[in-house]
């Protein structure tokens, strides 16, 4: 009995770690993505600036497309696959919002976002978080209204 409550305490304890506050999203930067209109869904990484995409990429430089084939598990069947895959992005031209999945023991959910001003080639990460799996935009604006996902822990990326 002692062992059953000590995992469940665990369970819960880790939930409660994957989804910590929005603690570093600066009054700013969450003020310009909550005017939603001005964002457009990006349904491919290659209607993404390539040096945004680079900040999501797996260590090879790679990251899966929205249903494409990719290495979810810790378990890799074929090397030339990404660890990471898309799920969706969304932007106004400046402000860059990724939401994507990591592979790997712990399969994780993540949301980066970057700022890209237009006469710019080095684009600056704005905030990077983690929990679970986001819908689309209005989704992610609905967690950050409540607190969600998490940025106080150092996260893999």
């Amino acid at each position: 009995m002692t062992r059953i409550s000590l995992a469940l305490f665990f369970v819960v304890a880790a939930q409660t770690f994957c989804y910590a506050d929005v603690t570093k999203l600066s009054a700013e930067n969450r003020r310009a993505l909550q005017d939603s209109a001005r964002f457009h869904e990006v349904r491919a990484t290659a209607n993404l600036p390539s040096a945004v995409v680079t900040l999501c990429a797996d260590d090879n430089g790679k990251l899966a497309e929205p249903g494409q084939e990719w290495e979810a598990t810790d378990v890799i069947i074929d090397s030339r696959l990404p660890r990471k895959r898309l799920i969706w992005a969304t932007t106004d031209g400046e402000y860059f919002v990724i939401h994507y999945e990591r592979g790997g023991i712990d399969h994780s959910f993540h949301i980066l976002i970057a700022r890209l001003k237009p006469d710019d080639t080095n684009p600056r990460v704005v905030w990077r978080g983690v929990g679970g799996q986001l819908k689309d935009y209005k989704a992610f604006l609905a967690a950050l209204e409540s607190h969600k996902p998490g940025d106080s822990l150092d996260y893999g990326h």
